[in-house]
């Protein structure tokens, strides 16, 4: 097995850390009340191993029932359940590439095999994934390099399945769509959404999963236990609580992206549009790789892959406004564009 690489965690600070899709900004203020009222009152004590009080609150959100949902330790866990409950040694996953680099760990993990098929260019949901007879199908959307498919493509997509498809929705705050509206709507189709991005969460771990009561019920039965613990289920109830933070949060990083991307072209990178809260470029001189090493030299941490079909390209995480002009112009210095 290969194992999964995260984004760099530097030990000392100083650094503007654009290179894990973090949010450039705290959590609401509700959060960290709720937080530090759960702290001094019930560590003691296991956690609700339904995580009721965020499945509840996720039900009135978009109109479902609490047996629609499943909460996990972050989005990963919850890929970690679906797995563990579609995939055995004789079956399949399928999953349009490039996308999250996680999915070929977890299918090692369940020794199955790997339908992996490769997107266009324009990364429209390729035609072999329409009809593929994999047990489980995973579109990202918006995909882990920044564009989307449209609701009405991913309904075609499940339609043309026989096995489970989830559509992981970990960027779709930033987004112009999404395809919660089918939940329960189609046997074979649900969606996966995280608190870490939008939510400013990363650091409490809590995601959740949408679909037909049917499903979400057999994949109860491979979660762990108390998957999720009192501070993280506190924190995810208090932030649904204070919803419109998080819509503020995320129309200020969808600005800023929209700056950051015309900045990038106007230096040369070639922008994939983006309905995320990152940009994936394709970079000019002198190289992605260099670029990378002289921004970290100048403690500004971007994403890059010394592997093949992706040394070529860079992903740079929607930082704050005043983190954005310290890189562009750190981008410009090093591209020569300021010199132009």
């Amino acid at each position: 097995m290969a194992a999964y690489v995260p984004g760099e965690q530097p030990a000392g600070g100083g650094y503007i850390k654009l290179n894990a899709n973090e949010n450039p900004y705290p959590p609401s203020p509700e959060v960290v009340r709720a937080l530090l009222a759960e702290a001094w009152g019930s560590l003691n004590m296991y956690p609700d191993p339904m995580s009721n009080a965020v499945r509840d609150r996720l039900a009135k959100r978009f109109a479902l029932s609490r047996e629609s949902f499943v909460i996990g330790n972050g989005g990963d866990d919850i890929l970690t359940i679906v797995t563990r409950c579609t995939l055995s040694t004789a079956d399949t996953i399928a999953y349009p590439v490039p996308s999250y680099v996680l999915y070929p760990t977890l299918a090692d993990l369940q020794d199955c095999r790997r339908l992996e098929i490769p997107y266009a260019p324009d990364f429209s949901i390729p035609k072999a994934l329409f009809g593929n007879p994999a047990q489980l199908t995973i579109l990202t959307n918006p995909n882990s390099t920044g564009p989307a498919v449209s609701t009405t493509e991913v309904k075609r997509l499940a339609e043309s399945l026989k096995g489970v498809l989830i559509v992981d929705e970990a960027y779709v705050d930033f987004a112009d769509e999404n395809a919660m509206e089918l939940t329960g709507k189609l046997p074979n189709l649900c969606i996966l959404r995280s608190f870490s991005k939008s939510f400013s969460l990363a650091g409490m771990r809590v995601g959740y999963l949408a679909g037909p009561e049917a499903l979400i019920t057999e994949f109860m039965k491979a979660k762990d236990s108390y998957n999720v613990s009192r501070l993280s289920i506190v924190a995810a109830a208090a932030a649904l609580d204070d919803y419109d933070y998080m819509l503020a949060n995320a129309a200020r990083i969808k600005a800023t992206r929209e700056n950051l991307r015309s900045a990038m072209t106007e230096m040369g990178f070639k922008v994939l549009p983006s309905q995320t809260n990152f940009l994936w470029a394709t970079a000019p001189a002198p190289g992605a790789k260099a670029i990378y090493q002289a921004l970290k030299e100048r403690r500004i941490l971007i994403r890059f892959w010394d592997r093949e079909k992706l040394r070529d390209s860079v992903r740079i995480t929607v930082g704050t406004a005043e983190q954005t002009n310290t890189l562009t112009d750190a981008l410009r210095e090093i591209t020569g564009a300021a010199n132009v």
